[in-house]
């Protein structure tokens, strides 16, 4: 593996990649490359990979000539660079955000910039297959910095030995190694310098796990929360960190209206329905003191808790339709 890269002082912030220029650059010196193989878990615990010199020429197909294209593709016809926080997925536009937003993706990145050294080497009979996540191929030039792309491998494109046959020539045969790999051949997440770019927005959400759309709105509804709410959280936590760090209560926010509710109608409701939710007796502040009290607080401002007038059982909903007008059920016709 190749050790020998630069890499942006750690107190500079590194300069806006030029995505035009680094294709330009890429393609130039693409017969100059290495390349590195690294696999990382659902975990985001990144290992180190080897693989024979054969397939180098075929990983540059794989990972790196289709990407190349279509930057300089996009080049010529117009392709516009946007920020994912604020774009929409559509034709000819390139979505990129910064790598210090997408914390497992520096993550990864980290722990083969500065952690290589010490990265477990991946062997089947050790490790687990079906706990990977993705794969990133390292490009490095000797006196510049590397660049890495990255894919995500579901399942579905990993072969187990044991389940699996090849057929060579005019016969089946057992399939002689512990796992094959399919590589999907399209692009989907470049990282160069301080920026991610990418190419697939679904994909780099599922391999990251980052989707700045909803946190966006999610901010927008904190913000509005603590306007009309009074709050109270332990020293050094904030009502944004729980929120960013519960995947959940992200998606929750996206459906809440948060002026359908007030201060007291919430804790009344909390009381009702014995969910524990505390409050400061001197200033009235609800007491959050952990991601749940926050699930609960949030569960609340969207009504979803309620009890049966038939049965008295108490539930929390997770899902509603409101019912309209003739109650909303739809009579076929003829009755």
């Amino acid at each position: 593996m190749n050790n020998d890269q630069s890499t942006p002082a750690d107190d500079q912030p590194p300069e806006p990649t030029d995505i035009f220029l680094w294709a330009n650059q890429a393609d130039a010196h693409k017969d100059e490359l290495e390349i590195d193989l690294f696999l990382f878990t659902k975990g985001y615990t990144v290992y180190a990979t080897n693989y024979a010199k054969e397939l180098k020429a075929q990983l540059k197909v794989l990972f790196l000539y289709d990407m190349i294209s279509q930057v300089q593709t996009g080049a010529a016809t117009g392709m516009a660079v946007r920020d994912f926080e604020a774009a929409a997925a559509e034709d000819n536009v390139l979505e990129c955000t910064t790598l210090d937003r997408v914390d497992h993706a520096q993550e990864v990145i980290e722990q083969i910039r500065y952690g290589e050294e010490t990265l477990e080497v991946f062997r089947e009979g050790d490790h687990e297959f079906k706990k990977v996540k993705g794969i990133v191929a390292r490009f490095s030039r000797q006196g510049t910095e590397p660049f890495f792309v990255a894919k995500i491998l579901p399942q579905s494109q990993v072969l187990k030995g044991a389940t699996a046959w090849m057929y060579n020539g005019d016969s089946f045969q057992p399939f002689s190694a512990d796992v094959g790999l399919k590589i999907t051949p399209d692009n989907q997440v470049l990282i160069a310098g301080g920026d991610i770019f990418a190419f697939n927005e679904s994909k780099f959400i599922r391999l990251f796990g980052y989707d700045a759309k909803q946190f966006a709105v999610a901010e927008e509804k904190i913000a509005e929360i603590e306007k009309n709410f009074k709050l109270k959280f332990p020293e050094g936590m904030t009502f944004d960190a729980l929120v960013r760090d519960t995947k959940s209560l992200v998606t929750k926010l996206q459906k809440v209206d948060v002026g359908l509710v007030t201060q007291d109608q919430v804790v009344e409701q909390a009381d009702e329905m014995g969910l524990e939710l505390m409050t400061d007796d001197a200033t009235g502040e609800i007491i959050i003191m952990d991601a749940k009290d926050a699930a609960k607080f949030v569960n609340l401002l969207n009504d979803d808790y309620m009890t049966s007038d038939m049965t008295g059982i108490k539930y929390e909903l997770k899902g509603k339709k409101e019912l309209r007008g003739d109650s909303g059920v739809n009579t076929p016709e003829g009755e």
